[in-house]
């Protein structure tokens, strides 16, 4: 009876086994059919959303990286910018210092076409209203052997004398000014005349010459003016320009005319101040800055001839 308990026992167990076995299996399939089926399901429903999320996270990124690449792009153009500006400001020292270089070369070839007479250099500090340096005021004075009288010299030619000096500083009046006359002289033939400022006539770039002694007909336009020997404050042979149109005067006697200056009074920065006076003696012409030209009243008053016209415009008073 035991034996039989015990047999059927074991059939039993071999059934329960076998069935549950089954059921896992059929369990499984089942599932996966179930799960693949969900599967399908969830992928029909998730997929445009996983589209769509794809989509923007692609065009964030695609942002992100346009972002910094526009910030790589502003960094280099500012350091671009900063390397343009820094070679800009390079050029313009350069392009200055170039044209003082120049500056300096005239001024220098100027003291070598003079060199019998010791000079100071100095620098335009101030000046009058206008766009004409026809009074100006320099930055060396008595302490560096600067007087009144003394002639001033720049770029090419005759600027003007010192009328006023402080320990360091000079006024200069140039021969532009409307109250300055300079006794000059033709270079190739020494005929005299007297060039006065005209600060309107400048407007077209020359300034006016009266009282020209011309009895040969030889100044004509390009000639060359000088400061004249009988001159009172200006040393003789300092070029004051070139003679641009030249007319007979009423009085058949003497000339006048307009001159182009040899100096630029528009772009005046250094002079040199020739530290040496003027020396005259008892009864030589006289002329100043200041004062009122007679060579043509004495030439066409005491005039009884050409020869005694001549020697009375010679000699007669004239005006820096």
């Amino acid at each position: 009876m035991k034996n039989k308990f015990h047999h059927l026992k074991d059939k039993h167990l071999l059934v329960i086994m076998t069935i549950v076995c089954i059921v896992l299996i059929l369990g499984t399939c089942t599932t996966n059919v179930v799960s693949s089926s969900v599967r399908n399901v969830a992928g029909y429903a998730v997929a445009p959303f996983q589209n769509g999320i794809n989509k923007v996270g692609g065009w964030l990124t695609e942002q992100y990286s346009g972002f910094k690449n526009v910030k790589k792009v502003n960094a280099e153009n500012a350091s671009l910018q900063s390397q343009v500006d820094a070679l800009t400001s390079e050029n313009t020292t350069l392009m200055q210092q170039t044209t003082e270089l120049s500056r300096l070369e005239a001024l220098y070839q100027m003291d070598q076409e003079y060199p019998d007479y010791p000079k100071v250099g100095a620098e335009v500090i101030a000046k009058d209203a206008g766009n004409w340096y026809s009074t100006f005021t320099i930055n060396k004075g008595t302490d560096d052997g600067i007087a009144v009288d003394m002639n001033v010299l720049g770029q090419s030619g005759l600027v003007g004398i010192v009328t006023d000096v402080g320990k360091s500083w000079a006024t200069v009046r140039s021969i532009i000014d409307d109250e300055s006359n300079v006794s000059a002289m033709a270079a190739s033939t020494s005929d005299t005349c007297v060039v006065t400022g005209n600060l309107t006539e400048m407007d077209s770039g020359k300034i006016d010459f009266i009282n020209l002694i011309d009895d040969n007909n030889e100044v004509a336009e390009g000639t060359t003016l000088v400061t004249s020997n009988i001159s009172e404050k200006f040393l003789p042979g300092l070029l004051v320009g070139y003679v641009s149109d030249v007319t007979e005067d009423s009085n058949k006697l003497t000339k006048s005319g307009t001159l182009i200056p040899a100096v630029d009074f528009r772009t005046l920065r250094e002079v040199l101040v020739i530290t040496q006076l003027k020396q005259t003696t008892d009864g030589a012409a006289a002329d100043s800055v200041s004062g009122t030209d007679t060579t043509g009243t004495a030439a066409s008053a005491g005039a009884k001839s050409a020869a005694s016209s001549a020697s009375s415009a010679s000699e007669g008073s004239t005006a820096n």
